[in-house]
């Protein structure tokens, strides 16, 4: 089988989503490394322009999104599955709150209590990059982003109250690396995080054992390497497009696949997949030959069309 390729950085909070997913069904990847900041010129030729991290690379199909890369992982490793006791739906809903009202007030704790530390290049792109933020108050705002981070954290020590080690019983999922990866965030970034989770008992006994699932196993791996397996494989064909689908498209149509929430750089490429729960161009670039970029269907606009 291909290799499982991840493109991320260390700090991010949403690769540290992957690798645990990674960790939790004991697989072996090659980690990436790519930059915290634009440019990433090799990373842009792999996805035409993706802003958000991390990208799992298999071969020439270029997956974005922690959303799709759970689906892919489970649909290529079934076991042992990211979701336990048979609550797939419910887990996969959990996305939209611990990527927004969970992580937003962490990020911007992070950013408002460190950000007088930061080099300017980093601030620079996460203005344009966090559209939920209001960097020229950040720092007023850090009681309420506060009350609301620790309101957050508390449903998970709410959820742990009948003494179960994970969020759906007693093996982890990925409802667990959901609720997981905002804390630790804060426990790298906010320097107050002691202070917010300090009556949190059951949560930080979660935490240990979050710890203890790991990454599997990671080898590195150059860029150029990584785009060298990219042009070797070649883009496979993608699924075509369902019939009922309300937007009327069809396959080979030059569309922009855009985030609904931050980072809204559009990916332009030519229509190969539109299902219920994914949205795949070809695109092709002289450093990487055809490539097919997937996104989950939820929380991605597609737009035909697009001539920018």
């Amino acid at each position: 089988m291909t290799e499982l390729i991840l493109h991320h950085f260390d700090l991010s909070p949403f690769a540290e989503k992957v690798r645990l997913m990674l960790g939790l069904k004991g697989l072996a990847w090659r980690s990436v490394e790519i930059p915290m900041v634009m440019p990433k010129p090799f990373l842009t030729a792999l996805t035409g322009g993706y802003r958000k991290t991390p990208v799992l690379q298999i071969g020439a199909d270029i997956y974005c999104d922690t959303r799709l890369i759970a689906a892919e992982l489970e649909a290529r490793f079934p076991h042992p599955t990211l979701f336990p006791f048979g609550q797939r739906g419910l887990t996969m809903a959990l996305a939209a709150w611990s990527d927004g009202s969970f992580f937003e007030p962490g990020a911007g704790l992070s950013m408002g209590l460190n950000k007088r530390g930061l080099p300017e290049a980093v601030i620079n792109d996460r203005k344009a990059f966090f559209n939920f933020m209001d960097f020229d108050n950040l720092e007023r705002e850090i009681p309420h982003l506060t009350t609301q981070f620790r309101a957050q954290a508390d449903l998970v020590e709410q959820q742990l109250a009948d003494g179960r080690a994970f969020m759906q019983g007693d093996i982890p999922g990925l409802a667990d690396i959901h609720a997981y990866f905002p804390v630790w965030m804060a426990r790298g970034n906010v320097p107050i995080a002691g202070q917010i989770f300090a009556s949190f008992e059951r949560m930080q006994a979660w935490e240990a054992r979050m710890r203890g699932v790991g990454h599997g196993k990671r080898t590195e791996m150059s860029a150029e390497d990584a785009l060298a397996a990219a042009r070797a494989s070649g883009a496979p064909p993608g699924l075509g497009v369902d019939a009922a689908d309300a937007l009327g498209l069809t396959v080979g149509v030059r569309v922009a696949v855009v985030p609904n929430d931050y980072g809204k750089d559009p990916v332009v490429g030519e229509l190969a997949t539109l299902s219920l729960y994914e949205v795949a161009v070809r695109r092709s670039d002289p450093l990487v030959g055809s490539v097919l970029v997937h996104f989950p269907r939820i929380g991605y606009r597609v737009v035909h069309e697009y001539n920018k």
